[in-house]
Formats: C-alpha cells, sequence, structure tokens
C-alpha cells in the first residue's frame, strides 16, 4: 500500500497542486475554498507516488556499519559545499593566464567533489542490498584498475594508489576467509573524504591569501590541487560497484 508523503520534501509535487490551483481560481475562477483541497491533494499524491517510487530502505545488521554510512554521506555533501564555493572563488583570484593550469586543476577537483554525494549514493544502495557482502572478483577487479593507473602515476598519485592497492589486497584476503569486508570500505572512503575537506580548506585559505608575484605560493598551491586530485582518484575507485 503506498504510503502518503510530505509534498514538500518533493517540489515537482508541490509545482503540480500550485499549477492546478493557479488554473482553478484565474482561469476556471472557482472558488479558492473548493480548489484548495483539490490542489492539496493532488501534491500529496504526486509526493507520495514519487516516494513509492523510490529505492526503499534497507535494514542492516550491522548498525556499526548503518551510522558509519550515514555519516559519510553527511560529509560527501559538506565536501561537496565546500567544493562549490572553492571553485567559484578560484575562478574569481585566478584570473591571470599564467594561473591557467593551476584553475583547471582546481576546477576539475571540485566538480569530481561535487560529484561525490551522487556516486556515493549509488555505492551505499549497492552495500545495504540483499548481496551486499562485496565479492573477492569485484575486489580483484578493482584491484587491476588501481594497478593500471599506478603504473602511469608518479609522485603523490603514485603513492595513493600504493596505499590503495594494499587496502585492495587486505579485503580480498578478508573477503576469501568469508569476512564482511563492507565496514573497512566506508571507513576508508571516510577517511579519504576528511583528507580531501582538510586540503580544500588549506585550499580556501591559501587563496584568499594569495600573493601573485610569489613563486613559493603558487608552488604550494599546485601541489595542494595535486594532492587533492591524488586522493579524488582513490576516492573514484572506492565508490565504484
Amino acid at each position: 500500500m503506498m504510503k502518503l508523503a510530505n509534498p514538500l520534501y518533493y517540489p515537482v509535487a508541490v509545482l503540480a497542486g500550485g499549477i492546478v490551483l493557479v488554473v482553478g481560481v484565474r482561469l476556471a475562477q472557482l472558488p479558492s475554498k473548493l480548489i484548495l483541497p483539490v490542489a492539496a491533494g493532488i501534491a500529496t499524491a504526486g509526493a507520495s507516488f514519487l516516494q513509492y517510487r523510490e529505492p526503499q530502505d534497507f535494514e542492516l545488521d550491522n548498525s556499526e556499519l548503518e551510522q558509519e554510512i550515514t555519516a559519510v554521506q553527511i560529509a560527501a555533501f559538506s565536501l561537496a559545499n565546500q567544493a562549490n564555493k572553492l571553485r567559484l572563488e578560484a575562478k574569481k583570484l585566478l584570473t591571470d593566464s599564467s594561473q591557467g593550469e593551476l584553475l583547471a586543476s582546481l576546477q576539475m577537483n571540485c566538480d569530481r567533489a561535487v560529484e561525490l554525494p551522487e556516486k556515493l549514493r549509488t555505492i551505499v544502495w549497492y552495500l545495504y542490498g540483499s548481496n551486499s557482502l562485496i565479492s573477492v572478483s569485484s575486489l580483484k577487479q578493482q584491484l587491476v584498475a588501481v594497478q593500471q593507473q599506478r603504473r602511469s602515476s608518479s609522485g603523490l598519485k603514485k603513492q595513493q594508489f600504493n596505499q590503495l592497492k594494499d587496502f585492495l589486497r587486505h579485503n580480498i584476503k578478508l573477503a576469501k576467509a568469508g569476512k564482511d569486508t563492507r565496514l573497512a570500505r566506508i571507513t576508508r572512503i571516510s577517511s579519504l573524504i576528511q583528507d580531501s575537506t582538510a586540503v580544500f580548506y588549506n585550499l580556501q585559505t591559501k587563496l584568499r591569501s594569495f600573493d601573485f608575484n610569489n613563486s613559493e605560493q603558487m608552488y604550494e598551491l599546485q601541489l595542494l590541487s595535486e594532492q587533492m586530485s591524488s586522493l579524488e582518484v582513490s576516492l573514484d575507485v572506492l565508490v565504484r560497484k
């Protein structure tokens, strides 16, 4: 049975009810007392239908995992919000042609961070599913992808890939032994998001006091951008199925 939903959580449903209200009062010239309940009913029915189409919540038998998933989702939205602010500030401040490469790198990192909540949502539903224990084959596929990217990487990215490679190899051993690796995966994602948030904060702070004639500051910004990129590459791997 379809449960009634709050239309305020579904803007499309509110819009539908508003259109009915405007058409009824202004065009059909119906009494507002008559059309208001009708519009409200349409908004509520529309919201209920949209809620019905959404994936249903799953219950986990692991309360620690459930708490960690909630925390990591909140952290991802916070990071995305911070990335949006950083992107706007970087666009305003890095206007010189010599800063174009740095600006492009920062914007790409910000775009990745903004996309993270949606990517995370996909993997969360996968982890919540009835077949949620991560398979050995899935972990091996991730390991192969990491090893391939590691070969063409250097510096901070290569360090991140080395850490990720060790993490995946450890999880493969756990999975072969029939252990649940979901918590380890979410915890790793959480750690990477925290590190990314710290780097974004440092980038914002340095941008606001940026000296355009100081080559050392430019190098520091480039180094932080590279660090951000290496963290987000690891996140991209872990938020895939």
